[in-house]
């Protein structure tokens, strides 16, 4: 139950931070797909695929995929 509502916390925080479409580029990554995957599965081009990551790196403070990864399991988001 404590990972659940830990879980749920974390949705709500990333959720006042991050876009809807930044929400979803970065689902994207945290299932282990790459920009072109994850073009295709939002219909939209890799180099705003890019920019949402860019802007995912600098709003949670992370310097890559990994860190991003990590950070999102820090925070119990997955």
């Amino acid at each position: 139950m404590e990972k659940l509502v830990r879980r749920e916390a974390a949705a709500r925080e990333l959720s006042e931070l991050l876009s809807r479409r930044e929400i979803e580029v970065v689902r994207g990554v945290a299932q282990g797909l790459r920009n072109r995957q994850i073009t295709e599965r939002l219909g939209i081009a890799e180099g705003t695929v890019k920019l949402h990551l860019h802007r995912v790196y600098t709003k949670l403070a992370v310097d890559g995929r990994t860190a991003l990864l990590a950070k999102l399991q820090q925070k119990s988001f997955f």
